[in-house]
């Protein structure tokens, strides 16, 4: 590991009990900054409704550190929408966000929309098919953001159970995004969890930032912030254990094949073929080839888009 990431480590690796609720509190009244929470949802009707009210009563009602929660709708086919509105969220669904750009499939491709549908200084992303949540989450990453004017993105940190064993979660991480990371952006060696889905950042950070459709959001976003701002403005909090439903290796290889490839962009850019992937079920008459596109599209950052530059002025 390098020396810098080393001192990194010690310098910008918190605890969510380091930053206490009246801290951030007093912090955010000081500062005036406000906090949006986003939840990109797809067909989370069992987890998203206890996610949006454990954040209203913990950080809206009895330590006032949200001012807003999203939910974008990805698509949803059961009562995604109606569960998370019941339980006070704003929700929006994707296609009704920047309709003159047609929506495709993607994770990314709702993180980048959900810019324009929110207002905070401070933007934090969740998952919504998290079990047990803690609001923890939220006020963890938060934390050095309204704290430190110098720290620009936090990410979660956390243990990842996968069927009682504790730290085996993080599969395409350890198999995928941690040897690309070591190999290539060694700064960033220090992560313990780069593709974790819960992470805050300054708007006016998200906003310069180009955001891979797909799977590869976190990975882009986590290599174009090193590039804009620097090590010293990223940091990571550790809020415990996170708990979700788990995809199975097909969806994981798929992922797999999207972070890869927003690493290669990256690493070289160019006239490249679109890349696919072929995985193998087994049919009646044996294994059957199933061949999958791997996203590589990507949005511009948000500062060059007419609609949100408007707005901006308005």
């Amino acid at each position: 590991m390098l020396e810098e990431v080393e001192r990194w480590l010690s310098t910008r690796s918190w605890s969510v009990t380091d930053r206490p609720p009246h801290q951030l509190l007093a912090a955010k009244q000081r500062t005036g900054q406000s906090v949006s929470v986003v939840l990109p949802a797809l067909n989370e009707e069992e987890t998203v409704g206890d996610i949006v009210a454990i954040i209203r009563h913990d950080l809206m009602h009895q330590v006032p550190l949200v001012d807003e929660i999203v939910v974008v709708d990805s698509g949803s086919t059961d009562r995604t929408s109606e569960v998370a509105a019941a339980a006070g969220a704003t929700v929006v669904h994707r296609d009704e966000i920047l309709p003159r750009v047609p929506t495709v499939p993607g994770k990314g491709e709702v993180l980048w929309r959900s810019l324009l549908v929110t207002s905070g200084d401070i933007v934090c992303f969740i998952d919504a098919d998290l079990k047990e949540f803690s609001s923890d989450f939220v006020s963890g990453i938060v934390g050095p953001l309204l704290t430190d004017p110098g720290i620009d993105l936090v990410k979660g940190m956390y243990d990842r159970p996968l069927g009682g064993a504790a730290g085996q979660g993080g599969r395409v991480t350890e198999l995928m995004a941690r040897p690309l990371l070591n190999m290539h952006w060694p700064q960033l060696a220090g992560f313990v969890q780069p593709l974790g889905g819960e992470y805050a950042a300054r708007r006016s950070l998200l906003e310069q930032l180009p955001f891979p459709v797909g799977y590869g959001v976190e990975l882009g976003m986590l290599i174009d912030a090193l590039h804009l701002v620097g090590l010293d403005a990223l940091a990571q909090v550790d809020v415990g254990v996170r708990k979700h439903r788990h995809q199975d290796g097909q969806a994981l290889g798929r992922m797999s094949a999207a972070i890869y490839r927003t690493a290669q962009l990256r690493l070289a850019r160019g006239h490249l073929v679109r890349p696919s992937l072929t995985q193998f079920e087994r049919g009646e008459d044996g294994f059957e080839p199933r061949t999958y596109s791997v996203d590589t599209e990507e949005r511009p950052p948000m500062v060059e888009i007419a609609e949100y530059a408007s707005r901006k002025v308005a």
